[in-house]
């Protein structure tokens, strides 16, 4: 007997391992038959996810605690057994944003503090010339994406809500939208960014690495009811996703991956784009400059799959930094209870390894080091907020 499924994503190549758990038969090794369905915008994922129209769905990890919290839609419990992916974002600027920056620009181009400097010149610079303000395009409201480019712009003294503009486009349509100069720069997870370095209408400014060194990204999210119900078939996914994000990390199936991942159904780009976002190394502008990082995008290793509640308290931080929602000690528990790294261990058969960062568990370039204890006097130390109440 195998148990019927509906699991929605969007094209990002962080749905990975839920893709190829799918394809290469390690959901139906555990007894599911999965019906993936292609989405184009995250509020769809999250509303056939919320009424029970997916059973399961790769979604932003912001997300997941947003809606668990009753934040910016209907109160709807969700459960986080696995973590599909670990950073793979990217700030890409158009070349006229790109240039300018260059122009301001002291220090190294790949230091994110260096360029926030630099935007914050351009910024007063756009503003005495009586020039509109720079538009950056991000995929939620409640998403790392939003987050990262407020962390890195406040960091550089830019107020992301007084001084610059921040849109919300699903990610298939950002390249689209710096083409037609609806925006300036936007900050999405691959393919899209070397999609717009390939095309020349874009520079990858920033990996999100190199704004936190570990951020959770998307999540495999369920409701929590239904999870409740269905203990067995979310172990059964857990490790049908384990399988998979294992199946991805192996250098000798990358051609097999990104084949697979290439399809008009899947994500739907080039193989060879794909290969750049898994081994990390990407074009990140026209005149064919490359740059590496091994920590562009963690599918399955340094125990990327497992959530960990600290990461959600750094999600929900933001929310707070951001004036999202108030701070208190029962919406930081729930939030933390979104990524349920117990599920992730029993699924395994693996004890309990506690938090997985005993430090700083995101690493952010700039800021006091974060401790999910203390969210109060972390949030204080920073000059640009914007705090409720």
């Amino acid at each position: 007997m195998t148990h019927p499924l509906r699991i929605g994503f969007i094209p990002l190549v962080d749905a990975a391992a839920l893709i190829v758990a799918v394809d290469k038969g390690f959901a139906r090794n555990e007894g599911l038959d999965v019906e993936l369905v292609r989405e184009v915008s995250w509020s769809n994922v999250r509303d056939k996810l919320n009424i029970g129209l997916f059973e399961a769905a790769h979604l932003l990890a912001p997300v997941a605690i947003a809606s668990s919290l009753g934040l910016g839609h209907v109160k709807v419990p969700i459960v986080a057994p696995f973590n599909l992916g670990i950073n793979g974002n990217a700030i890409t600027v158009s070349p006229a944003l790109h240039a300018a920056i260059m122009s301001e620009l002291d220090g190294d181009p790949t230091d994110p503090m260096a360029t926030a400097q630099a935007l914050n010149r351009v910024v007063v610079a756009r503003e005495r010339a009586g020039a509109d303000p720079l538009t950056f395009g991000m995929t939620f409201p409640f998403s790392t994406h939003n987050y990262q480019l407020r962390f890195w712009m406040a960091a550089g003294g830019v107020d992301p809500d007084e001084d610059v503009r921040l849109v919300v486009l699903p990610p298939p349509y950002m390249v689209d939208s710096l083409a037609n100069g609806h925006v300036d720069a936007f900050c999405v997870g691959a393919p899209w960014n070397s999609v717009a370095v390939d095309l020349g209408i874009g520079h990858i400014l920033h990996f999100a690495s190199d704004i936190l060194q570990r951020a959770a990204e998307k999540v495999l999210a369920i409701r929590q009811v239904w999870a409740d119900k269905n203990p067995d078939v979310v172990a059964a996914l857990t490790r049908a996703h384990v399988a998979a994000a294992a199946f991805i990390e192996a250098p000798e199936n990358r051609d097999e991956v990104t084949a697979i991942l290439a399809k008009p159904e899947h994500i739907g780009v080039s193989p060879e784009v794909l290969q750049r976002t898994l081994d990390g190394k990407l074009k990140i502008s026209p005149d064919g400059t490359w740059r590496e990082s091994e920590r562009y995008l963690l599918v399955g290793r340094e125990s990327a799959g497992r959530p960990d509640p600290a990461q959600a308290a750094w999600l929900y931080a933001q929310m707070v930094r951001w004036g999202q929602t108030t701070i208190s000690p029962e919406a930081l528990a729930t939030a933390k209870a979104v990524f349920r790294p117990d599920l992730y261990d029993a699924a395994i058969g693996k004890p309990g390894g506690g938090d997985d960062n005993a430090g700083d568990p995101v690493g952010a370039f700039a800021g006091p080091a974060f401790d999910p204890a203390k969210i109060e006097a972390h949030l204080a130390a920073f000059e640009i907020a914007h705090l409720k109440g």
